[in-house]
């Protein structure tokens, strides 16, 4: 029985968290510091979007400009949904940021 509830104060020491720390496997990462690790993954992701949406437009236009879209089907709607997914991105990403 005393076996019992020493193994229940330690897991509910181990699972303690307050505002500021979050305990996890002994070691202690500060919510600010995971906020801006976040926020900064994020910001990497959409400017990704951005630059994936440029480069994927910047083909699809160089294929319907040399009329090669029909020659190369597969090819081109690889773009057309990477482009769209892209757009999405870009379009949905600045409200979870911001």
């Amino acid at each position: 029985m005393a076996n019992e509830n020493s193994t229940v104060s330690h897991l509910s020491d181990a699972m303690a968290t307050t505002e500021d720390t979050q305990i996890t496997a002994g070691n202690r990462v500060t919510s600010s510091s995971f906020a801006n690790i976040t926020f900064y993954f994020q910001l990497s992701v959409l400017v990704i979007g951005v630059f994936g949406t440029a480069a994927n437009a910047l083909i699809l236009y160089a294929m319907v400009a040399s009329k090669e879209h029909k020659n190369h089907l597969l090819i081109f709607n690889q773009n057309a949904l990477d482009f769209f997914s892209c757009v999405f991105l870009v379009i949905n990403l600045p409200g979870k940021i911001f």
